[in-house]
């Protein structure tokens, strides 16, 4: 956990300046953003980031089930299952075609979602195999956000920003510490896969941030 902040709405204004603010704090380096579909994050991302961005593939089906028939359902996550579970990059776009060939008559708005959203959806493909199941949705931290909304449900309503923001962090301290020592997300091995091409300084940069 690098960082938390309170806002009424999810903006894009709102988010630029939470990035600011990492990356005053020395975050730097990022090589790709895992989220789901919200465009006033994505374009902050893309400003302040400057680093490809991973659309997460299990929100992105579920948004298609609103898209088609609850009988065409079960052929809309199994074409898009085939997609993700490709081989390699040229694999992966070698089925999404083959997908849209067969989608463009009878889910013509599937179709035209998917060949849109190709790049965001496949740009995990461009790191290290083991770490795709990781990398192509936001999973990992969807039961961390539902705990956070129960919790913060039980108490209902803060008094200030301040005592919401005591609540969260004392969870994602907690989290942090877990993950660090009990469950590590990515491990230090397989993170130098990723890093072996750049200098000691630059992982540095990426991996240490100033306290805030």
């Amino acid at each position: 956990m690098i960082g938390i902040d309170l806002g009424e709405v999810e903006t894009e204004a709102f988010w630029v300046e939470f990035l600011r603010e990492l990356k005053a704090r020395g975050l730097s380096g990022v090589q790709l953003a895992i989220s789901d579909h919200h465009e006033g994050l994505k374009s902050a991302i893309a400003r302040i980031l400057d680093c490809p961005w991973q659309r997460c593939s299990v929100h992105f089906v579920r948004n298609m089930h609103g898209h088609c028939r609850r009988s065409d359902r079960g052929l809309v996550s199994a074409a898009l299952r085939e997609i993700f579970d490709a081989e390699s990059l040229e694999a992966a776009k070698s089925r999404l075609g083959e997908v849209l060939e067969r989608f463009r008559g009878p889910l013509p708005k599937i179709a035209e979602l998917l060949e849109a959203a190709e790049e965001d959806l496949l740009a995990f493909y461009r790191f290290p195999r083991s770490h795709w199941p990781k990398l192509r949705s936001t999973n990992p931290l969807e039961r961390l956000n539902k705990e956070i909304g129960r919790r913060s449900d039980v108490v209902g309503i803060f008094p200030n920003d301040a005592a919401a923001l005591r609540l969260v962090g004392a969870m994602l301290i907690e989290q942090n510490d877990e993950w660090l020592v009990c469950r590590r997300y990515l491990s230090e091995e397989s993170l130098a896969l990723v890093l072996e091409d750049q200098s000691e300084e630059e992982r540095g940069e990426m991996i240490e941030l100033q306290a805030g």
